[in-house]
């Protein structure tokens, strides 16, 4: 029985010729995620803002209006009411309660939900978040991305050499600001599950880049005179494959967690699903032609800060 393939092991694909175009494509895309961050900002969830969320369950399909108007005479500022999923699953959110004591505060706003709502509800989830946690979980958020890609880059310092760092560097900032764009032009939810969501796109785009310039390594020490662009093109091709049925395989799992896994991790899946594909497009559009702009070393024993520089080869921006 011969194996299935998606994707040819000898495909001729001259990605380096579209090089421009996809360089043009993402300074756009980072261009509008910063226009966005400024203008628009992020819809900070629960998590970052501060208050209180409630998820309930009703006995048939929820009366949306009834229950705005049950919880609008409590006097308990913005409320937002919002049904997903099933016809019977509701989301509670209230803003945080101002005052010395907002934590003792929130709990009676919460006893105020339950006794306005009564006993024909199932309550399947009760967060409550204070403004001084959501403020340090901001600074933790930002600070764990920053650290995670400020470590990426000594680790393929190490391991490669600079000119390799540098390119995967570019290609993981970009990953992150496509992302940040995306939640701000479709006003998703920005929460804890996001950072997550951030933070496993910058693995996952770093895994795809390591095993091609793994291979642009190896190529460097074998094929000792191949310009650099058929150089790059040859490594990508030879990757491709690997590379498809390792994104394929995990789109099928987000899949099935975002149609089946529910409202909670929703929107975590569909970062997932999104990096993917991003982390895909720059390790091969971004990070390899990023070689090519700044050169790279052909090295005759090892890569990294290690190796033994023989010849630089220039590349074509």
């Amino acid at each position: 029985m011969r194996h299935l393939k998606l994707i040819p092991d000898d495909t001729k694909i001259s990605f380096t010729r579209w090089r421009y175009v996809a360089v043009g494509l993402s300074l756009a895309v980072m261009i509008a995620a910063v226009v966005l961050l400024f203008a628009r900002g992020l819809n900070f969830g629960i998590d970052f803002e501060g208050g209180i969320l409630i998820e309930i369950a009703t006995e048939g399909p929820a009366d949306i209006g009834n229950i705005r108007n049950e919880l609008g005479g409590l006097g308990l500022g913005e409320v937002q009411i919002q049904q997903f999923g099933q016809p019977d699953n509701v989301l509670i959110r209230v803003q945080s309660p101002q005052g010395d004591d907002a934590e003792k505060a929130s709990q009676a706003v919460v006893q105020q939900i339950k006794s306005a709502l009564g006993d024909g509800v199932e309550y399947r989830r009760v967060e409550v978040v204070g403004p001084q946690v959501s403020g340090e979980l901001v600074q933790d958020g930002i600070l764990a991305i920053v650290v995670s890609v400020a470590l990426m880059l000594i680790y393929i310092w190490f391991r490669f050499e600079w000119q390799f760092s540098l390119g995967s560097v570019i290609a993981l900032v970009h990953d992150v600001m496509a992302t940040l764009a995306l939640f701000c032009l479709l006003d998703m939810e920005f929460n804890l599950q996001s950072i997550a969501a951030l933070l496993t796109i910058v693995g996952y785009s770093m895994n795809d880049t390591v095993i091609v310039f793994d291979r642009v390594r190896e190529n460097l020490r074998k094929y000792k005179k191949m310009p650099l662009t058929e150089l790059i093109d040859l490594s990508i091709n030879q990757t491709l494959s690997r590379t498809v049925m390792t994104s394929g395989t995990t789109l099928l799992a987000l899949l099935a967690l975002f149609i089946f896994g529910g409202e909670v991790i929703r929107g975590f899946t569909f970062a997932m699903i999104f990096g993917i594909f991003i982390g895909t497009y720059s390790s091969i559009f971004i990070a390899a032609p990023v070689l090519l702009a700044v050169g790279v070393t052909r090295d005759a024993t090892t890569g990294g800060l290690g190796g033994v520089s023989k010849e630089k080869v220039p590349g074509k921006a």
